[in-house]
């Protein structure tokens, strides 16, 4: 681009941001009139300025679209600033200035068209875009690269607006042209339009061959820093044929690696690391070492940068660790901290820290720990102390090591140390039981300084697991209940639990205390989870002591070192998310992107992203306290936005051509009732799930009894659940509004994000409720329920099986993993296996074949397969026999957790 002005022009404008006097419009307005071309210039940068700190001069609008006229290209520039800048608000006026848009888009200074057609590329206003398809089309194919670059980038953003139009013009195509331009700029720029257009749309535009492989991996050298990340980050979403190609694409990338732009050695990071998946192990092990070689030294280059990037570069860094530890597992003291690293650098480096610790460098690290234990941090002291408890976690023949220092630490007295020492200690204990119980008396010795609730707990979980082994085990414990009232929940529940178990060992001389404990836990509390274990445990001891032995003192397992945290599929996900804030967040883009709704069918499903609509609004934080008088909000409900649009489930298109039997077997929810009137400030609420489109949604009945004010909008959220669901938006906006008396049905679209998901322990059946909690903004009243989730909901479309890969599934899985059930009366339909067939199939329950079973006159069987929207397969054989009205179920999983749950489903539907 031209200059901006003279010579000392940067230096002289801020003069144009001083404060001008009243009457300041009349007095631009004259100047923008002026015939002297230097007074025209000042007088819009005095415009443009009086913009940029939020003045309002739209009333100036004919006035500096006068100025345009111009051949000054300073002047040009400013007053499409201005333009860009208004056409929201006056877009009848901007069409005013089409007609120098196309003049100038045929201007012989290729600065100029350019110029034009970025500027109506910008020009958010509909009816612009009519007129912006012919410059556009003739800019994609200008003689001058810097158009042609200009013009790439315009079509992404008038996808944005008018995704049918540039398919129509076929923008795309000519920018698949672009991609094998001369100019490495030009490809750049071509990448990232299509980069654009793909993450708006959803859909794979890219479309990368061999051919056009090499002209990227040919502009990869010569194009800008920016331009050679969108390169890489396009390279990492495809996927090579073999390892082969794999291999010399990356040999081809490695240089970028030396790259003086961290962006572009991360991007390049990226696509050797999803490459090397590919390439496996076995007859690639040499070239795998070598890589891992080469990846180590330019990571350990960007800890010497700023702060900044070096906290997001231990970030990816975190991510890269835990998918190939032994890139870095040499280059541990690069890590270390220094005395000037910031916290959140230093936070950040022990948890590479301890990722990396080996039994080859435990007692180095050990050494770094104790000595970042004395900063005068607390938080990064306490990190400190709680990174020596991983690292003996971790570590199982240095257990012993870690425990000595930890020792160590809690002789200095200091009450913060202490309290984080015995809190780790606590996870010591539970990761290997019955071997390091002689340091308890060191650890009863220091009873006084613990005032923190998790350090309490931890200390009385010591008492109560080990009591026979402390002699005044009851005495300890008698302390901590003369506060019982006044403690935290959490203490409250481990006094609870610890004194049962000392009665248990004990039960002579804890017979008192226990009776006392369990009065104050059933009668005195209003936590519920005190209240209910209070009656299970009184029950248990009044009715079965030796039950009561085998649940409370039975062996519990041990606690698994969490260093590796993340699942792999997530880490999966992340690791080709590398350099974007998914890496930094470690979480999926969907859990934290909220997109804006599309603009209707003819946008083809593209997203407006009118900043308008993404704002939310927060309300303060006391309000729902307040208002609903209940409880703290654990699912935070506080502070939720109100401006987002809800979306809805798509209506029926009431197509002629479409399959009949798929419209009669369109899935319901199963409604039941949640919430009463009485819970919920005068609301009824039914709830159900279903799937439409192959969205899923929370079908919401909502029956207004007796609130007076109009229900009008909702704010939802849901709590962690077996399924990974929540709200698409968290708010519900009614329409129309339900009044006293009167009900309406709503729904809420839910997505299914990994971060919702919980840890289910093996073996163990998933949890099928949803816990959900409402705020209804009306009236400020927040209510809290439960609902069995609908299994079926979460069946994708995309479970269908050829009946080799069904048969070879089938095999594959163990005999013992076979589930069974019988459904009875069953209505006429649900025994015809066509109608079954077709009902199943809108459920995405797909067919894949039947057949009479053997020597057993007038029974058939038949097979169906399923996958959910989070990758689970379950394959069913469903036995029919003639003139009975009973089915018999037979499903087989590897996801054991979820097998009763889908067996469950097919039941429903072969009812309903």
């Amino acid at each position: 681009m031209g200059p901006m002005g003279g010579k000392d022009a940067g230096g002289q404008d801020s003069r144009f941001f001083t404060t001008q006097k009243k009457g300041e419009m009349h007095e631009l307005r004259l100047e923008l009139h002026s015939t002297d071309r230097t007074a025209k210039v000042d007088a819009v940068k005095k415009v443009i300025a009086s913009m940029t700190v939020g003045k309002d001069v739209s009333m100036l609008f004919t006035d500096v679209l006068n100025c345009v006229q111009t051949g000054n290209i300073e002047l040009k520039k400013l007053v499409y600033l201005y333009l860009i800048n208004y056409a929201k608000s006056q877009p009848e006026l901007t069409l005013l200035a089409v007609n120098t848009f196309v003049k100038d888009a045929n201007d012989p200074n290729p600065l100029i068209r350019a110029l034009a057609v970025r500027t109506m590329g910008c020009i958010r206003v509909d009816r612009i875009t009519e007129y912006l398809c012919e410059p556009l089309s003739r800019a994609l194919r200008d003689e001058d690269p810097y158009v042609r670059k200009t013009a790439a980038v315009c079509v992404a953003k008038l996808f944005d607006i008018a995704p049918a139009l540039v398919q129509e013009r076929g923008f795309l195509e000519v920018l698949h042209d672009l991609i094998s331009d001369s100019n490495p700029s030009v490809v750049a720029n071509g990448v990232a339009a299509l980069s654009e257009i793909a993450e708006t749309s959803g859909r794979d535009v890219m479309k990368i061959s061999a051919s056009v492989l090499q002209k990227l991996l040919a502009a990869l050298n010569e194009c800008t820093e920016w331009g050679q990340v969108f390169i890489l980050d396009s390279l990492a979403k495809y996927t090579p044929a073999d390892a082969r190609e794999a291999e010399g694409i990356i040999e081809r990338v490695t240089p970028r690696l030396q790259h003086a732009n961290s962006a572009v050695v991360m991007s390049a990071v990226k696509v050797i690391l999803s490459y090397m998946e590919i390439m496996g192990n076995g007859a690639n092990a040499d070239a795998i070492r070598n890589l891992t070689r080469k990846l180590a030294p330019p990571l350990v280059t960007l800890l010497n940068s700023e702060p900044e990037i070096q906290y997001v570069a231990l970030r990816n860094i975190n991510l890269i660790v835990q998918k190939r530890p032994n890139i870095l597992e040499n280059e541990i003291k690069v890590f270390f901290c220094k005395y000037n690293d910031p916290i959140y650098v230093k936070m950040e480096k022990l948890e590479i820290v301890i990722k990396l610790v080996s039994e080859r460098n435990i007692d180095q690290v050990l050494l770094e720990l104790k000595e970042y234990a004395t900063e005068v941090d607390v938080d990064f002291v306490r990190k400190s102390v709680s990174a020596i408890g991983r690292c003996a976690v971790k570590l199982e023949r240095a257990a012993e090591r870690c425990i000595g220092v930890l020792l160590e630490l809690i002789q200095t007295k200091v009450n913060y140390v202490v309290q984080e020492s015995v809190i780790v200690i606590k996870d010591i204990f539970r990761r290997y039981p019955n071997r390091y119980e002689s340091i308890i008396a060191t650890l009863c010795d220091n009873l006084d300084t613990l005032d923190e609730p998790l350090a309490k707990a931890s200390m009385i979980w010591i008492i109560g697991e080990y009591a026979e082994r402390i002699d005044n085990a009851d005495e300890l414990l008698d302390a901590f209940l003369e506060t019982f009232e006044e403690e935290d929940p959490a203490v409250q529940l481990q006094l609870l639990t610890a004194t049962v178990k000392c009665f248990l060992k004990n039960p002579e001389d804890t017979q008192e205390m226990v009776q006392r404990v369990l009065d104050m836990a059933t009668e005195e509390s209003d936590n519920p989870d005190l209240r209910d274990r209070g009656f299970i445990y009184w029950r248990l001891l009044s009715t079965d002591p030796e039950a009561a032995k085998l649940v409370v003192l039975g062996d519990k397992p041990v606690i698994e070192d969490d260093t590796f945290k993340l699942e792999p599929n997530l880490l999966n996900v992340l690791i080709g998310q590398i350099a974007t804030l998914s890496s930094i967040y470690h979480k999926p883009p969907e859990a934290f992107v909220v997109r804006a709704h599309s603009r209707g069918a003819s946008s083809d499903g593209v997203l407006d992203e009118d900043d308008d609509d993404d704002e939310e609004d927060y309300e303060d934080d006391n309000d729902v306290t307040a208002s609903s008088g209940g409880p703290v909000d654990l699912l935070d409900l506080d502070g939720m936005g109100i401006t987002e649009d809800t979306p809805k489930p798509p209506a029926p298109t009431g197509d002629v051509f479409s399959d009949s039997s798929t419209n009669q077997y369109e899935p319901q929810a199963r409604m039941s009732k949640v919430c009463g009137a009485d819970k919920s400030g005068g609301l009824e609420i039914f709830a159900g799930f279903r799937q439409v489109n192959n969205k899923i949604f929370m079908e919401l009945d909502i029956n207004n009894i007796s609130c007076a004010v109009p229900v009008s909008s909702l704010a939802i959220q849901l709590n962690k659940n077996s399924f990974g669901l929540s709200p698409a938006s968290q708010q519900l906006q009614c329409t129309p509004t339900v009044v006293q008396g009167n009900s309406g049905r709503h729904s809420v679209e839910l997505v299914v994000t990994p971060s919702m998901l919980p840890t289910i322990p093996a073996n163990q059946p998933a949890n099928p409720q949803v816990q959900v909690a409402i705020k209804n903004m009306a009236t400020g009243n927040v209510f809290y329920f439960a609902v069995n989730f609908n299994f079926e909901a979460i069946f994708g479309p995309d479970g269908a099986l050829d009946r080799t890969a069904f048969i070879d599934a089938w095999k594959s899985i163990d005999d013992r993993k076979e589930l069974y059930g019988t459904v009875s009366d069953l209505p006429a339909a649900s025994t015809d296996i066509d109608q079954i067939q077709a009902k199943f199939t809108a459920n995405n329950v797909f067919f894949i074949a039947r057949r009479p079973v053997p020597n057993a006159e007038g029974q058939e069987v038949v097979y169906f397969s399923m996958r959910t929207v989070t990758g689970m397969e379950f394959l069913a054989e469903l036995t029919f026999k003639q003139g009975i009205n009973a089915c018999k179920v037979c499903l087989k999983t590897e996801s054991a957790s979820y097998g009763v749950l889908a067996r469950l489903a097919l039941e429903n539907l072969l009812r309903n």
